[in-house]
């Protein structure tokens, strides 16, 4: 056990030396300790994502290799410092995780949650978190070529210039893209829902032979699945920043549109040996002051449909 100096806190790190990212296949090996100093050095850049957000964690115990399980209740162990929100389910209440702070980072990184799942919705002052204040669109392909991920980027950014929304990108870690567009927070999960789904509608039906939004596999093909099942109550994306549980230790990146026409940009482009250099170029900058009403954009998207 090592002690990690993290804020205004100490927290106590178990079995430090124990691998989470096997060297295998040409991956880089990475420790607990390096996922901790990792999210350790992230902070600053990722926090301002997480404050105010009710988690999931995927929690991989035994390292990649082993069995993982998504966990949304905190559990009876967690030190009282660390942050929590009760909000309703059927048939009863979830609670969650919060992470307000550096040491609340490390804490988790310890408990070998390699993966942060965030809700869409802020905690507002009453409580309450049923008003989203980011739309994501997730740029899902059939297979691991980058290209399509790529163009459909394209596509859906130009979709969303013409309804005057500002958006963002983000390699998920994984096969794809998400686009972000920030909102003011005045709209419910339905509302926002139903408008993500007819903008992926439309640029479907622009495009049916590369585009899908059809959920089961069985009935995509080899087109991209514009996926917008994240933007409801209680549904998750992974985190700005956070790492995902495949080989190298690849982490979900915010880039610049401008990066998208980078040849080495993939979504596995970042890992934690090089996220936080990234970060510092600030990618997102300003995009998180810039949130909007979808009043305007709905009549816009209304007129492009006919």
């Amino acid at each position: 056990m090592t002690s990690v100096r993290a804020g205004r806190r100490t927290v106590e790190v178990h079995r430090p030396d124990k691998v989470m990212f096997p060297g295998t296949g040409g991956a880089k090996e990475y420790t607990k300790a390096d996922v901790v100093a990792y999210y350790r050095e992230i902070a600053p850049f990722m926090l301002p994502h997480l404050r105010g957000r009710p988690l999931m964690l995927e929690r991989h115990p035994d390292g990649l290799d082993g069995p993982k399980f998504m966990q949304k209740n905190v559990q009876d162990h967690y030190p009282d410092w660390i942050s929590r929100i009760e909000v309703p389910k059927e048939g009863g209440t979830v609670l969650h995780p919060v992470c307000e702070d550096t040491a609340t980072l490390v804490y988790l990184a310890d408990q070998a949650a390699l993966t942060l799942h965030r809700w869409l919705a802020r905690i507002a002052s009453d409580g309450t978190v049923d008003r989203p204040d980011r739309l994501v669109f997730d740029l899902d392909p059939a297979t691991d070529d980058f290209e399509p991920v790529r163009d459909t980027a394209r596509l859906l950014g130009e979709l969303l210039d013409e309804l005057r929304l500002p958006s963002a990108l983000m390699t998920t870690g994984s096969r794809g893209l998400h686009v972000v567009v920030p909102l003011d927070g005045r709209h419910g999960f339905d509302e926002v829902h139903t408008f993500a789904k007819d903008v992926a509608d439309t640029l479907a039906e622009a495009h049916p032979d590369r585009l899908t939004t059809e959920a089961r596999k069985k009935d995509r093909g080899d087109r991209l699945y514009l996926d917008i099942q994240r933007n409801a109550y209680a549904q998750t994306t992974v985190a700005p920043f956070t790492v995902r549980a495949r080989p190298g230790a690849p982490v979900a990146m915010p880039v610049r549109w401008d990066q998208l026409e980078d040849a080495e940009l993939g979504p596995r482009r970042w890992t934690i040996a090089d996220a936080a250099d990234q970060a510092r170029t600030n990618p997102w900058s300003g995009l998180l002051r810039s949130g909007r009403a979808l009043g305007p954009a709905r009549r816009r998207l209304n007129a492009l449909r006919g």
